[in-house]
């Protein structure tokens, strides 16, 4: 093995199905393929998160019928609940024209503007207020409120803040699912963060997180410019927090007390693949031995649900009620990829992963979901329109489909699947199967199994392909791709000879031994294509174990039943509502005299081992 292998040890996050860890949100997707036994902890979980009553169940118990059925209710794809569509404020211009009648107004004297207008004539009155006498015409914005034309989302499970289990003060909720994310990930290990410090220097960790829409809500760039607009002060956090690239700098300084690389790397709905590539090559190249990779997006609020409406993105409920023929639109089956469809449906999650070198995987017995064999990115160059889809992720599939090929042969190539990014618009349905039917009469491949997961999670921009490596990994944990079942047909323009669009869940046999690898692919607004290739846990330690012998193995698999012990312990406390989030504002901070430095190493107080200074020449031959 020549590159460093880039190991999947830790997942976590929340998105509309539930919290990622556990493989949670996973099985919310499948939960008619699997087991009530399977299901139970998973209903728990959810129960707990939404503040439903459950009479004290504990794990391995089953809930009540009821209670399932609310949580079936208020999770995944469905009408938007955390505000009112059909009261969403806004204003119209009106002229006051006071030529034949005198019009005043009451004010406070401060609130005055520095200008004062020709027309306005001034009276004091008590109370430091001032009466302003109109004359001549003045023009207004007269409140009033307005119906969505589009009610159906994702939101993440209804009664669910993840905001209130930790001190989350004036947070927009992009960065609390970021924070929210970043825990659950590090909850999910099964070892202590700082018993990884233990094996690494403090400057080989990366993280590399963020968002596409930036912070976008009345606690950040919304509230940025609109307060003055409405009459408002503005906060000296609101700047800050709207900044995209804020959950990798919240998780450093908050979650692991990071100093080592950061960032995010922006792609539209591309954007995870493209932290996920920053992730890999950083372990690759030997700059970082541990890495977080991850996005939270919020992008549920009427002025980013109006922007996508008019440009003709989003299923409207008009347009639902003309598809099906009916008065009321179905907002569970809304997004429909693949199919007769009108429409994305725009969703907010939060996924994480955490990615290690191999060795000190291995070393730590960290338990292995899977690998990164590579991610590719493409542009679409020139085109007619930047938001239409254009060449560039022709160039992806076949760069991940030939990588899949190398590494497992035809025979193993024949035994992967792929992650669409199946918006369920029109200009998708065609587009991505037109290059997915392509590539795989390119290489050989019959019948290639093709998921959908927006049809359950809808499109959550950044985070998207996030979402869709979380449903990878937990096919490999239980054994079914989801398929899309809000679909009943393949449209007339898809193109899928050489395809399987898979519309019911399929097995793919037990620990989805069938299936060696996955590609997550993914298109973006303005010419972003990105398509990973994933190795599936069974194949990544078969080619471990040929690298670093059987004795190595052996050795990790002792170590990887108490890590594996340890993480299950606290997934079945999270499920029964003991739940920690991650978040130390104000601990363990460091100053100028924490910093001992010579022109060999810098030894920081609170971290155990030290940066090495002494670097050798890159470009000496």
């Amino acid at each position: 093995m020549k590159s460093k292998l880039a190991v999947i040890v830790g997942i976590g996050g929340i998105n509309s199905a539930g919290r990622s860890s556990g493989f949670h949100s996973y099985k919310r997707l499948v939960w008619d393929a699997l087991s009530k036994e399977e299901m139970a902890n998973t209903w728990l979980d959810l129960a707990n998160r939404m503040g439903l009553n459950h009479d004290g169940v504990k794990d391995g118990m089953q809930l009540s019928a009821a209670t399932i059925a609310a949580i079936k209710e208020n999770t995944l794809i469905r009408k938007i609940n955390n505000f009112d569509t059909n009261n969403v404020v806004s204003h119209h211009k009106a002229t006051l024209d006071s030529a034949e009648h005198t019009s005043f107004f009451i004010m406070k004297k401060m609130k005055l503007p520095d200008v004062i207008p020709d027309t306005w004539q001034l009276e004091e009155l008590e109370n430091n207020e001032v009466k302003i006498t109109i004359k001549g015409p003045v023009e207004v914005l007269i409140p009033t409120t307005s119906k969505l034309a589009v009610s159906t989302a994702a939101n993440i499970p209804t009664g669910f803040d993840p905001g209130k289990l930790y001190n989350s003060h004036h947070h927009p909720r992009g960065l609390k699912f970021a924070i929210y994310g970043a825990s659950d990930v590090i909850n999910s290990l099964g070892f202590e963060w700082d018993d990884i410090l233990k094996h690494i220097k403090p400057d080989e960790v990366s993280v590399y997180a963020g968002s596409a829409l930036a912070q976008l809500d009345e606690n950040s760039l919304t509230g940025l410019i609109g307060q003055p607009l409405m009459g408002n002060r503005i906060n000296s956090k609101m700047l800050a927090l709207s900044l995209a690239d804020m959950p990798a700098d919240f998780i450093n300084s908050y979650v692991i007390n990071s100093i080592g690389s950061t960032g995010t790397n922006m792609g539209a709905c591309a954007t995870f693949l493209y932290n996920l590539n920053q992730g890999i090559q950083d372990i690759k190249h030997g700059k970082a031995k541990v890495v977080i990779v991850g996005n939270a997006e919020a992008p549920i609020a009427p002025e980013i649900i109006e922007g996508f409406r008019v440009m003709g993105a989003l299923a409207t409920d008009e347009g639902l009620c003309e598809l099906d023929n009916v008065k009321e639109p179905d907002h569970s089956r809304a997004c429909r990829p693949f199919s007769t469809n009108i429409g994305f449906t725009i969703a907010e999650s939060s996924q994480f992963f955490v990615l290690m070198e191999a060795e000190l995987a291995l070393t730590l017995g960290a338990t292995i979901y899977g690998s990164v064999a590579d991610v590719f990115i493409s542009a679409d160059a020139n085109k007619k329109s930047i938001t239409g889809p254009g060449v560039g992720n022709y160039v992806t599939v076949a760069k991940a489909t030939a990588l899949a090929k190398a590494i497992l042969g035809q025979e193993g190539l024949n035994a992967t699947y792929v992650q669409a990014h199946g918006t369920g618009t029109p200009q998708n349905r065609t587009t991505e199967s037109h290059i997915l039917n392509e590539v795989a009469k390119a290489f050989s491949i019959e019948n290639w199994p093709i998921a959908a997961i927006k049809a359950y999670l809808g499109h959550p921009m950044s985070v998207a392909a996030g979402d869709q490596l979380m449903a990878a990994l937990g096919v490999w944990e239980y054994g079914f791709i989801p398929g899309i079942k809000t679909i009943d047909h393949i449209a007339n323009d898809v193109y899928h000879s050489h395809l399987h669009i898979l519309r019911d869940h399929y097995f793919v046999g037990e620990k989805g031994e069938n299936m060696k690898a996955a590609i997550i692919n993914a298109k973006g607004f303005g010419g972003n294509n990105a398509s990973g290739l994933i190795l599936s846990p069974q194949q990544t330690l078969t080619m471990l174990a040929a690298k670093f012998g059987e004795n190595t193995m052996a050795d990790y698999q002792k170590k990887n039943q108490t890590v594996k012990a340890n993480s299950h312990a606290m997934d079945l406390a999270a499920c029964q509502g003991n739940e920690t989030v991650i978040y130390k504002f104000g601990k363990n901070v460091m100053d100028q005299h924490s910093v001992t430095l010579t022109d060999k190493k810098l030894t920081l107080t609170e971290f155990k081992q030290d940066i090495d200074l002494a670097l050798p020449n890159p470009y000496q031959d």
